[in-house]
């Protein structure tokens, strides 16, 4: 027994005492979790004890997964509390939000940095790097306040296209030259800056430090005789209409997918995407329930999760051919005060903070000295420079998602 649940506890009181561990039952074969009635119905019917034995899973590493997830949550609350924001005369004001499985070590990273470093540059810093289940809506209201870039925060980090280039929110700053990258790295790790693709910005605006690729988790008893697939093409093919679910309330990943595939293929390529999303399955849900007449056989997830997998279960993860989508991880910081923030975006493009995205989190980073550890015939879809440039970003990412939801 552990000091947070027994394994006699029924599924329904844990999930209920701990809601952050419904992701790990959902990931685990148990997707009727996912479900808040099936949760309800059988989670306060069967004991976690009596709910691994009956997939023969192994009790000890199964509660093990389960305790670290709360005890992050744990962490991530009580930094919450002790580093809050306590006002606004900071030198240098800097803002984030984090992957989750990486924000308690790379703030407690930074905090680290800051005690031995950061005092000796003599700067008061006020910043918060908040979790991204949180959302970026705190963000977007600061920025849409702003009406200069002197209201702005100096430094910001976070994935998503709609925060950066749309011109309702950071889009109009950039217009004004407002970001300079000023990392003064030649070239990015060979992963990110190859044959094939380059995500280091040719105006040196942007800074990507890292990157968040979604790939396919297939349910081999769930594909009836079809094929596995291995490319996104696969995945837009009619044979796989109304059995894919998407990572829909994961904003960031989801607006990268339907860009890449709007470049690629174009608006029929968002209409046939929407054909693929399991209708039986409510939107905001990653897996639907076993319950249910039909389960998606693929789940286009972050490669974070993949780890979670079960070996020798019917889940199998699956890198696509075709290359993994990727939400980018850009760090922004003002051209007007570089001097002064050099020292802190060096830090965010170290090889330190890389390898706390790489390894903690299996989101490879871009810092040419870090060893993503993932297989160099593993590619990645990338929107690109030019597309980005070329387009109204946020209206763009608004007419996607209306075509998406008519092919529903």
């Amino acid at each position: 027994m552990n000091r947070y649940f027994d394994i006699k506890d029924k599924i329904y009181h844990i999930t209920e005492k701990y809601p952050e561990t419904i992701d790990v039952f959902v990931t685990n074969g148990f997707e009727q979790m996912g479900d808040e009635k099936m949760r309800k119905i059988m989670g306060k019917s069967i004991s976690l004890e009596m709910a691994l034995k009956s997939k023969n899973m192994n009790v000890q590493g199964f509660t093990q997964k389960l305790i670290e997830v709360i005890e992050q949550n744990r962490q991530m609350v009580d930094y919450d509390l002790v580093h809050k924001r306590k006002g606004e005369d900071g030198d240098i004001k800097i803002d984030g939000v984090l992957p989750c499985p990486v924000r308690v070590p790379l703030t407690d990273a930074f905090n680290t940095w800051l005690e031995e470093e950061g005092v000796k540059l003599g700067f008061k810093v006020d910043y918060e790097l908040k979790a991204a289940a949180g959302g970026i809506d705190w963000i977007k209201e600061g920025i849409q306040k702003s009406e200069s870039q002197e209201d702005l925060s100096d430094i910001f980090i976070s994935a998503g296209f709609d925060l950066f280039f749309d011109k309702k929110f950071m889009g109009k700053f950039k217009q004004r030259g407002t970001f300079e990258d000023i990392t003064d790295l030649d070239r990015l790790n060979e992963d990110f800056q190859n044959e094939y693709i380059n995500l280091q910005d040719p105006r040196k605006e942007y800074t990507v430090i890292g990157v968040v690729p979604a790939v396919f988790l297939v349910n081999t008893e769930e594909l009836k005789g079809r094929k596995i697939p291995s490319s996104w093409k696969d995945i837009l093919e009619s044979e796989f209409e109304n059995s894919v679910s998407l990572p829909i309330e994961d904003f960031d990943l989801f607006n990268a997918i339907l860009l890449t595939i709007y470049k690629e293929y174009g608006e029929e390529g968002i209409k046939r995407l929407g054909k693929s999303l399991l209708k039986a399955m409510h939107p905001s849900e990653m897996v639907k329930s076993h319950m249910k007449a039909e389960r998606p056989a693929i789940t286009i997830m972050p490669y974070f999760f993949t780890k979670m997998i079960k070996r020798g279960g019917p889940m199998l993860a699956v890198w696509p051919e075709d290359g993994a989508i990727i939400s980018p991880i850009f760090l922004l910081s003002k051209k007007s005060k570089k001097d002064m923030l050099k020292p802190f975006v060096d830090f965010f493009a170290s090889k330190e903070v890389g390898e706390i995205l790489s390894q903690n989190g299996r989101f490879p980073s871009t810092n040419p000295a870090v060893d993503n550890r993932i297989p160099k015939d593993n590619k990645y879809m990338w929107i690109g420079w030019d597309f980005i440039q070329g387009n109204d970003i946020g209206s763009l990412i608004t007419k996607c998602e209306r075509i998406f939801n008519e092919s529903i």
